[in-house]
């Protein structure tokens, strides 16, 4: 295998701009996927691809509603513990026994689908805030 060696860049090339010029370029460089201005400005100057980025507001607005529904799924949550919480008790009563463990499992099965939803939305936050 060959060893890629990277030639030294050790020309600079000086030029001024106006506080609209550099605000413009700014602007064009925090669209395209090049976190340096030096390497967006080298590839626009050697006409090289730059890939821009873009959002897509359905995506947007679709994961603004998925964040709230965290939200309020883990209001719901938090209720919904704090209630069988209480019901625990009163397992004193036999009534109340029977009736606690059927919904123990629906507790659970609760808690374990909002876990997931709660792993997904965040999985989808966090991709799209990279793109």
């Amino acid at each position: 295998m060959e060893k890629v060696t990277k030639e030294l860049r050790k020309h600079f090339v000086k030029t001024r701009m106006n506080d609209t010029e550099l605000s413009r370029l700014t602007r064009l460089q925090e669209k395209s996927t090049d976190k340096d201005l030096s390497n967006y400005i080298r590839k626009v100057l050697l006409q090289r691809p730059v890939t821009i980025t873009y959002r897509n507001q359905s995506a947007d607005d679709f994961l603004t509603q998925m964040l709230e529904l965290k939200k309020e799924l883990n209001a719901i949550g938090n209720n919904f513990n704090q209630a069988v919480h209480k019901l625990h008790l009163l397992d004193k009563i036999p009534e109340f026994r029977q009736w606690i463990q059927q919904y123990d499992a629906l507790h659970q099965a609760f808690i374990s689908k909002t876990e997931q939803i709660n792993l997904k939305v965040n999985e989808l936050y966090e991709q799209w805030l990279l793109k």
